[in-house]
């Protein structure tokens, strides 16, 4: 079982998540490339070959997280969206409370909101496995797993990332988690988000994930009732850490708001 720090940051504004975010991402890949230097460094200075992994010197352990948080109403573009695929000008957004941030990770443009369970795994993905594609499918089958607990089929759409109801039907396909990550040196950051209580009103006001002809979805309109996050979000811990081999920890100096 790999050990993962849990940690659950509440309602917190995406400005100041992104910044600890970044912080514990550029800390393990700190850590690292040191351990990559040292490495080299070692094998260079003896005659023990390179699979032989001796070391004069111990390597620095990397730490692991998964982090779950909501946000206050923002819209985030990534890498690879389009700026027009926001519909609303800089007045507009004034008008509707939220905010809007170009980010550094995969895909185009999304809704972070109250009800929406944000999660942000910064993971040394060299402890799990290093495969990309994996790593998003995995995320997404813990949001499957997590729905056939509610009684919600859902599953995936050919090329498109996330989780979706009624995949295999066009006409009615919608999608009720988005994903869009990061990874350098084999770690990771950013995530998902999952719709629970959310207002999905406010994906109007974007071409969501740059699909113009797909609806977007929140479990509570599904069910036809609200749901409580907290226990939302222990179905969903209990299936992330299943699927990853995890053993989850708390951090003991934060609150715990799950």
């Amino acid at each position: 079982m790999k050990e993962v720090i849990f940690e659950d940051w509440g309602l917190v504004d995406y400005q100041e998540a992104w910044n600890r975010q970044e912080a514990l991402f550029n800390e393990t890949v700190r850590i690292k490339t040191e351990n990559r230097q040292r490495e080299s460094r070692d094998i260079a200075g003896t005659s023990v070959p390179a699979a032989g992994k001796a070391h004069a010197s111990p390597l620095s352990p990397t730490s692991n997280y998964l982090i779950f948080c909501e946000h206050p109403h923002v819209f985030t573009l990534g890498k690879s969206g389009k700026v027009d695929h926001l519909l609303l000008d800089e007045e507009a957004l004034g008008k509707v409370n939220a905010s809007f941030y170009k980010i550094n990770r995969g895909g185009d443009i999304t809704y972070h909101g109250p009800g929406q369970i944000v999660g942000y795994p910064i993971l040394d993905l060299d402890h799990f496995f290093t495969d990309i594609h994996r790593y998003l499918r995995t995320l997404e089958e813990a949001v499957i797993l997590t729905l056939k607990e509610y009684g919600v089929d859902a599953g995936r759409i050919q090329g498109l990332t996330g989780v979706w109801l009624d995949p295999d039907r066009p006409e009615k396909s919608r999608k009720i988690c988005a994903l869009g990550v990061r990874c350098s040196r084999w770690v990771s950051m950013h995530g998902f988000a999952f719709n629970v209580n959310v207002d999905t009103g406010y994906f109007n006001h974007i071409v969501p994930c740059g699909i113009d002809d797909k609806k977007v979805t929140s479990l509570h309109l599904e069910l036809g009732k609200s749901l409580d996050v907290r226990e939302t979000k222990e179905i969903l811990k209990g299936k992330i850490a299943g699927l990853f081999d995890m053993s989850l920890i708390r951090n003991a100096n934060l609150p715990a708001h799950a």
